[in-house]
């Protein structure tokens, strides 16, 4: 018999019941369990193993976060890869997005852009710092853009408060634009000082009559704001095209429904094209309709499937005469981001940023229109690489979501749509909005914006050219089936029906 003292007899008999205990209660939980699981109906692995076949959803959800950290590889995660989000965290630290040994990225594979150095690079003291480019030179108030990298389309709503806030106050320091998304202009975009880009969407948030036709008041209501600088008519988005925006019911709390001008509680859900266009002939009525009232350049972003619309449009413009053409397009890829989108559309649906984007520029050249409508690209576009290839292909601005995200924190949870994200970039619940800590986020923002605009300096120079924008499809190389690189010239990005008057059905739609 061991010689204790009473209190620790009467401690371990304490123990031993609360062990007896807890085993009665996990034992009636058990049978609690195996009585669902048997007689439920929709789950086959629950109704034929009861109680352990609900370790298949556990293990289910766990897989996820196992292969992230653990069992993928650097180079092959999707959407974007462990490399490209860390090569983003480390610029977003202002730690210049420097690697040692050497690249982990395969040289090979069919599509990959090379960019040809030349034997005598740019000097960095001969670089030319880029300057501002012109938007809407016939609008009253056009705008000297300063940056070639800005901030995509994401809306308060499907971003949190403490997100649009680091936003802005980022972009500001950097001295780039943030472009508002579908979801209207919230006092957190304004606040930072920056840029604005508001995007009217399909719905019409912010600029909507009950009806859901553009208000003209409130059009020009947010005009007369300095901070807003252009209008973005959006008509399609890579992630989701021909289907309208997705704010689930969980998110449309008070302040976003009065910013948009909708339900509280009740899903946000955008038409999936605007009802009062119907033709290219609406389209630039509406364009010009926009920029009339607003007095400042207005663009559309769209996703290229078909192409035949484009060639009617440049040949409508050249009707009307130049003046009436959009100040930009912004060119979404079939590929890029949303906070919900249906798998049906962001798995099969729009042909991606590395096909249209050449094909746009080829089409807007060959109709003389390049110089008067800029064009900017968007769609996983998120480091120095893409960014150059990018303005070699066309483009004259680059704009970028999701790496902006990655800036703030972003994991990759894959959770935006649910209202949970574990970094309160996504979600409105203030518990999980509470890491994310403005004046810190807004500095790392900034921070990323500058080392991408440096490392595709970096590129250009090596290539030979003074500054980013000079670089062109010459100096690019696309790696080929048989592993042999050509001249991104040589290729041919839009179809013969392009030059000829007869065009296939599906060419015109």
């Amino acid at each position: 018999m061991l010689n204790l003292p009473q209190w620790a007899f009467d401690a371990l008999s304490i123990l031993t019941q609360l062990f007896i205990l807890a085993i009665g209660v996990a034992s009636l939980i058990a049978l609690f369990m195996y009585a669902r699981d048997t007689t439920q109906t929709a789950d086959a692995v629950r109704r034929n193993y009861p109680v352990v076949g609900r370790f298949r959803g556990l293990f289910t959800t766990l897989g996820e976060f196992f292969r992230q950290y653990f069992f993928a590889l650097d180079r092959e995660e999707l959407p974007f890869n462990r490399a490209e989000r860390d090569w983003v965290y480390r610029a977003a630290k202002g730690k210049g997005g420097t690697i040692p040994f050497g690249s982990t990225k395969p040289m090979t594979p069919v599509g990959t852009a090379l960019f040809v150095n030349c034997p005598f690079p740019v000097l960095d003291d001969d670089a030319a710092a880029t300057q501002p480019m012109r938007i809407g030179p016939n609008a009253r108030q056009p705008y000297d853009a300063p940056s070639f990298f800005n901030i995509s389309g994401m809306s308060y709503g499907a971003l949190s408060k403490p997100a649009v806030r680091a936003l802005s106050s980022g972009a500001n320091k950097a001295n780039i634009w943030l472009n508002t998304g579908e979801g209207g202009l919230s006092s957190y975009h304004l606040e930072g000082g920056c840029d604005i880009v508001f995007q009217i969407g399909t719905a019409k948030f912010g600029v909507r009559n009950e009806d859901g036709s553009l208000s003209e008041k409130s059009l020009r209501e947010i005009a007369e704001l300095p901070q807003v600088r252009m209008f973005e008519l959006k008509l399609s988005q890579g992630a989701k095209p021909g289907k309208g925006g997705i704010l689930p019911a969980a998110k449309v709390n008070k302040e976003i429904a009065k910013i948009r001008g909708i339900t509280v509680g009740k899903a946000a859900i955008s038409p999936n094209r605007h009802p009062d266009i119907d033709s290219v002939a609406d389209l630039l009525d509406m364009i010009a309709r926009i920029r009339e009232v607003s007095g400042k350049p207005v663009g559309m972003k769209f996703v290229v499937g078909a192409y035949g619309w484009l060639e009617e449009l440049c040949q409508e413009i050249q009707r009307r005469g130049e003046e009436s053409a959009p100040d930009f397009f912004t060119v979404d890829s079939g590929d890029g981001g949303t906070g919900a989108a249906p798998m049906a559309l962001m798995d099969n649906v729009g042909l991606t940023i590395r096909e249209s984007l050449p094909m746009v520029a080829e089409i807007l050249r060959t109709y003389g229109l390049k110089q008067r409508i800029r064009i900017i690209a968007s769609g996983k576009l998120l480091i120095p690489g893409a960014v150059a290839w990018a303005l070699a292909s066309g483009a004259d601005f680059v704009q970028c979501g999701r790496g902006f995200m990655f800036s703030l924190g972003c994991i990759q949870a894959l959770k935006c749509h649910e209202n949970t994200c574990p970094t309160g970039i996504t979600t409105h619940k203030k518990s999980l909005q509470r890491g994310l800590v403005v004046r810190e986020k807004s500095d790392m923002v900034a921070d990323y914006a500058r080392t991408i605009k440096e490392h595709v300096e970096m590129i250009a120079h090596s290539c030979g050219v003074a500054e980013p924008r000079k670089l062109q499809r010459k100096h690019v190389r696309i790696v080929q089936e048989d592993g042999r690189s050509v001249p991104m010239t040589e290729l041919n990005f839009v179809s013969e029906t392009l030059t000829s008057p007869a065009r296939a059905p599906q060419d015109t739609i």
